[in-house]
């Protein structure tokens, strides 16, 4: 009972906290965001820099936070290799929303600050839209089959204009994240897909296969994330207050180099069915090593 108590006491304070934090380094972002609309390109890099300085506070506050009211052994391998000066695409498997603040509490201040590609109409969301604008989010269109089937002079115009976006990332280091399964793992997912693996749902090629036309001359290397609960899958809940006994992250990083001369992957991935098949092997044979750690990992 008091036990219980004292994790709700825990929990309060924390996300308290959090709020708090979010309050005070949005405030700065969303002012900061505004200035950027000028259309000077100087002015906005210059911004963004100081954008990026404020989400990384963000984060780290939120760090701080864990560190000092969570109870929680981080086990993390395979962050020598990194640094703050090199462009990355991340993938990682998905079992809960905490795996986004892990990913943050492991990389904040070791690669640049994690981004995601958003679907272009995100950028109408109140608020956050203009703040993800701000932060350089990268804004993709995709276009459906049955529409490029009525306007088959469409076809390749979203590659283009996501390429068009992610010119900035030439001058600016970045680090693209992407959880390839597309979902959280859960054990009715798992079954619904009949996944050939134990502890880890079908990898999907496609998002990757799309950061990569789009951005594959701009990023050095792959960083793969596993990430494991010893003590079960925690909710955000189980995570602030303080019940997550431990976290194990374990990192391996690959040139992106690798990739293209090994033939796994080639701009006509979209148009090639081979290429498709022989890109989505490559990336089972990688979740299949994923699953074999996770099985030594939980043995």
């Amino acid at each position: 009972m008091l036990k219980n108590l004292s994790h709700h006491l825990l929990g309060v304070v924390s996300v308290t906290i959090y709020f708090i934090n979010t309050v005070v380094w949005a405030t700065p972002i969303i002012l900061f965001s505004v200035c950027k609309l000028i259309p000077v390109s100087w002015w906005q890099r210059f911004i963004t820099y100081l954008l990026d300085n404020c989400a990384t506070a963000w984060i780290g506050v939120n760090n701080l936070n864990q560190r000092l009211l969570s109870n929680t052994t981080w086990h993390v391998n395979g962050l020598d290799q990194l640094t703050l000066h090199d462009w990355y695409l991340v993938i990682a498997n998905h079992q809960s929303w905490v795996d986004i603040l892990v990913l943050q509490r492991v990389f904040n201040r070791r690669i640049p600050f994690l981004k995601f590609f958003l679907k272009k109409e995100l950028i109408w969301v109140p608020i956050l839209g203009l703040a993800w604008w701000a932060l350089d989010f990268p804004f993709m269109r995709r276009y459906t089959k049955t529409f490029l089937a009525k306007n088959p002079h469409m076809k390749g115009k979203d590659m283009e204009t996501t390429r068009r976006a992610c010119e900035k990332f030439r001058y600016k280091p970045v680090s693209i994240m992407n959880f390839v399964e597309g979902t959280r793992y859960t054990k009715a997912k798992h079954d619904a897909q009949a996944s050939p693996f134990e502890h880890l749902l079908k990898p999907r090629a496609g998002g990757i296969a799309f950061v990569l036309s789009a951005m594959g001359d701009q990023l050095h290397k792959l960083v793969d994330v596993t990430i494991d609960y010893p003590d079960g899958v925690p909710s955000f809940w189980d995570f602030v207050s303080g019940k997550v006994k431990q976290v194990r992250v374990e990192v391996s990083v690959m040139p992106i180099k690798e990739i293209v001369e090994g033939g796994f992957f080639s701009d006509s991935y979209f148009s090639d069915p081979e290429q498709r098949a022989q890109f989505q092997q490559w990336l089972n044979s990688r979740w299949a090593e994923k699953d074999a750690l996770l099985k030594t990992l939980n043995s």
